[in-house]
C-alpha cells in the first residue's frame, strides 16, 4: 500500500506567462457557473476562469495554448508617470506637471507650471519625490472617497465601516461582509465620475455579494449614469494602472 499521497496543487490567485520575453499576470478566479476553462481579457489584465472542481495542471496547459491569441490581443504595457521632476500624472481626470520645489518642508500643493498649465508642487529631494506625491495622491483618494461611499450608502440603505486604500495590480476595488471597502488609489487620477463609479459598484456589494442582476439593479439606483464610468474604465484601466509603478 502507497502510504505518501501527493497533495493536489492548490489553485493560485494569479500566475504568470511570457509574452515576448515579458512577464504579464494573470488573475485566477474560480466560476461555480462555468463549464470549461475560459481565457479573456478586461481591462484590468488577463483573467483565467476555472470550472468548480478544475484542476491546476490542466489550467496551466490551458494557459500556454492561448499564449498566441493572448499576444495578439494584449495591448503593450502602457509607460505611466514615473513621479518625477517633469513627468505628467493626471489628478481628476487632469493632467497636471510634477514640479520639484526643492524645499525641504511642507506638502504637496496644486498650482501652474511657468505656462500656467496644472502642476503638482511637491516638495524634498529627488530621492524622495515619488513617495511624498504617492502618500499625497492616496490621502486625496481616500477623501474623495469617503464622501462618494457615504452618499452611495445612504442611498442603497446600508452601512460602510471602514475603507481603505490599495495598490492593487488588477483590482480597482473590493468589499467584504463585514462593510470594509478596499479601493485602487489610482482613482483619483480617473475623472471623478470614474471614481464615483467604483464607490457605487462596491457600495451596492453590501446589498448584493454578487455580480446577479439585483446587484448591477443596485449600482444604477444609487448612480443612474453608472455606464459611463464602467465605460471609461474599460477603455482606459490599464492605462492608469501603469502610474505609480
Amino acid at each position: 500500500m502507497n502510504l505518501f499521497f501527493r497533495a493536489k496543487p492548490k489553485i493560485p490567485a494569479s500566475t504568470t506567462i511570457l509574452i515576448d520575453g515579458a512577464p504579464v499576470v494573470v488573475s485566477v478566479r474560480v466560476n461555480a457557473r462555468s463549464r470549461s476553462y475560459r481565457l479573456s481579457l478586461p481591462a484590468t489584465g488577463p483573467v483565467l476562469t476555472l470550472p468548480q472542481g478544475g484542476k491546476w495542471s490542466e489550467a496551466e496547459a490551458f494557459l500556454l495554448r492561448q499564449r498566441a491569441w493572448l499576444a495578439a490581443r494584449i495591448p503593450r504595457q502602457p509607460t505611466g508617470a514615473s513621479f518625477s521632476h517633469g513627468s505628467l500624472v493626471p489628478l481628476r481626470g487632469v493632467e497636471h506637471r510634477v514640479i520639484g520645489t526643492g524645499k525641504l518642508r511642507g506638502r504637496v500643493e496644486i498650482g501652474t507650471d511657468e505656462a500656467g498649465a496644472p502642476a503638482l508642487l511637491v516638495p524634498g529631494d529627488d530621492a524622495h519625490q515619488a513617495r511624498r506625491l504617492t502618500d499625497w495622491l492616496k490621502a486625496e483618494a481616500h477623501a474623495d472617497l469617503v464622501i462618494r461611499s457615504a452618499i452611495h450608502a445612504e442611498r442603497l440603505g446600508v452601512t460602510v465601516k471602514a475603507i481603505k486604500m490599495r495598490s492593487q495590480a488588477s483590482r480597482w476595488g473590493s468589499c467584504s461582509s463585514t462593510g470594509t471597502i478596499n479601493y485602487n488609489w489610482r482613482l483619483v487620477m480617473a475623472p471623478p465620475h470614474v471614481l464615483d463609479y467604483v464607490a457605487a459598484h462596491e457600495v451596492a456589494h453590501l446589498v448584493e455579494m454578487n455580480h446577479s442582476p439585483a446587484f448591477w439593479a443596485a449600482v444604477k439606483r444609487t448612480l443612474p449614469d453608472m455606464e459611463r464610468g464602467r465605460a471609461w474604465l474599460k477603455a482606459h484601466g490599464r492605462e492608469l494602472m501603469a502610474h505609480g509603478g
